[in-house]
C-alpha cells in the first residue's frame, strides 16, 4: 500500500522480491545496490546467516525522482526462501505494491519455485489480495546454468496468467534492471488507476 507524504511530497511504494531459498532475490538488491547512483539510494540492509542466506529480509530503498511534483521511492524487500521462516514473509509482504516473483531455473528447482508460488498467493489471500489483482513480474534467474529449463517450459508451469516475464543472470545483472523497470511500471499504472 502506497504511502503519500503531502508535507514533504513524496510518495512511497513497497516492491517484494519473493521466491524460493537461494533463487537470487538478495543477488538482484546487490546488483541494483552496486549500480544505483549513490546519491539516489540509502543503505542497503541484509540480514543473512553464515551460509549467506537471507534470515530476516533485505532491504534497498531506491529514489526515482520526481513524478507530478512528488519524490519518488521505492522500497525493495526480499522475503527469506526457507520455509522456516514463513512468518517472516507474510509480515515483509504486507502492504506491497508489487511483487517480483524471482524463480530458479533450474530443473531440479521446479518444485521449490512451485510450492513458493502458492505460498505467495496463500499469504496474499490471507491479506484480502489476490496476486491476479496486483501488479507481478517473473524473473526466470539463473539462465547461465548448463540445467536451466527452457523458458516455454517454465512459463507453461510459472505463468499461466501471461505476466511479463524476464530471463536473468543476477551476478552479472543480465535481466535484473528490466525486471524492476517493468514491476515498476504496473506499479504506477496500478496507482493510477486506483486514483
Amino acid at each position: 500500500m502506497s504511502t503519500v507524504n503531502f508535507g514533504s511530497r513524496e510518495l512511497y511504494l513497497k516492491v517484494v522480491y519473493y521466491g524460493p531459498g537461494l533463487c537470487g532475490k538478495t543477488t538482484n538488491l546487490h546488483y541494483l545496490y552496486s549500480k544505483w547512483p549513490k546519491n539516489e539510494r540509502g543503505n542497503m540492509v541484509s540480514l543473512a546467516t553464515e551460509t549467506e542466506r537471507t534470515l530476516f529480509f533485505d532491504f534497498l530503498p531506491l529514489s526515482l525522482g520526481e513524478i507530478r511534483g512528488f519524490k519518488t521511492k521505492f522500497g525493495l524487500y526480499t522475503v527469506p526462501g526457507q520455509v522456516f521462516y514463513d512468518a517472516t514473509r507474510k509480515l515483509v509482504l504486507r502492504n506491497a505494491d508489487g511483487v517480483i516473483f524471482v524463480a530458479d531455473s533450474q530443473a531440479e528447482r521446479m518444485d521449490a519455485n512451485l510450492e513458493s508460488l502458492d505460498n505467495l498467493s496463500d499469504h496474499l489471500a490471507e491479506s484480502k489480495l489476490a496476486l491476479d489483482k496486483m501488479p507481478f513480474v517473473l524473473q526466470y534467474n539463473k539462465r547461465d546454468l548448463p540445467s536451466a529449463l527452457p523458458v516455454s517450459e517454465l512459463s507453461a508451469a510459472l505463468n499461466p496468467r501471461k505476466v511479463p516475464e524476464f530471463e536473468a543472470v543476477a551476478p552479472t545483472g543480465a535481466g535484473v534492471l528490466e525486471t524492476l523497470k517493468a514491476a515498476v511500471r504496473l506499479v504506477f499504472n496500478d496507482q493510477k488507476n486506483k486514483k
